[in-house]
């Protein structure tokens, strides 16, 4: 998914990251859910997860009360480990090797967190004519360069162990586009039987 670097809150565009390869690391995992896509003119349900990167060597300031933050880049993906699927074809090159069949049927996501690679950003016109940095791929880091340490702190967000105070700080496009998820209406939806019910299966 391409990431438009701007401010959101007074409107005003940030310069995009130039394009050009960037040591990164993984520091958001956040666990979207089912939701309804627009394919080519089909309407799918995909369950979709958002990864983001921070990119140490790039630091600017975004808001000054926070001083030099690295760009962070993010990109969404459709939860599949199929053999044709963007997820499972991204992740072998960052590795830097295919998976096995037997590694794909179940794979933990989570444990990209914190790992390093090489990104390729490049720029994209949007319609309304801002430029926009997005990633166009990935890679293991070459021999001898080093990412620097971690800056920002982990994300993590998944149904199976709710962070609401993190789910409350993302963007509000983000959390929209989670809230309409199958998952979340699921977590939202009481899930107890009336006092009168219970009483009626008391065997007594």
């Amino acid at each position: 998914m391409a990431i438009i670097a701007k401010n959101n809150g007074s409107g005003v565009n940030f310069e995009p990251l130039p394009a050009g390869s960037y040591a990164a690391r993984c520091v958001s995992m956040i666990h979207i859910g089912t939701i309804e896509e627009n394919i080519l003119g089909t309407v799918k349900k995909l369950n979709k997860v958002r990864l983001s990167w921070e990119l140490p060597t790039e630091l600017k300031v975004f808001k000054e009360e926070n001083g030099e933050q690295p760009y962070i880049l993010s990109k969404e993906f459709t939860l599949s480990m199929h053999e044709k699927s963007t997820l499972r074809k991204f992740l072998e090159s960052w590795r830097g090797k295919n998976f096995t069949e037997e590694q794909t049927i179940s794979f933990d996501i989570t444990v990209l967190l914190g790992k390093p690679c090489l990104l390729s950003v490049k720029h994209k016109e949007a319609k309304n004519g801002n430029i926009y940095a997005e990633i166009s791929g990935v890679s293991l880091m070459p021999k001898g360069m080093e990412c620097p340490l971690q800056i920002n702190e982990t994300q993590e967000l998944s149904y199976d162990n709710w962070n609401q105070s993190l789910f409350v700080s993302l963007p509000d496009f983000l959390k929209d586009k989670i809230m309409s998820s199958d998952e979340y209406k699921q977590m939202e939806t009481p899930n107890h039987i009336e006092s009168n019910e219970v009483e009626d299966e008391i065997p007594f």
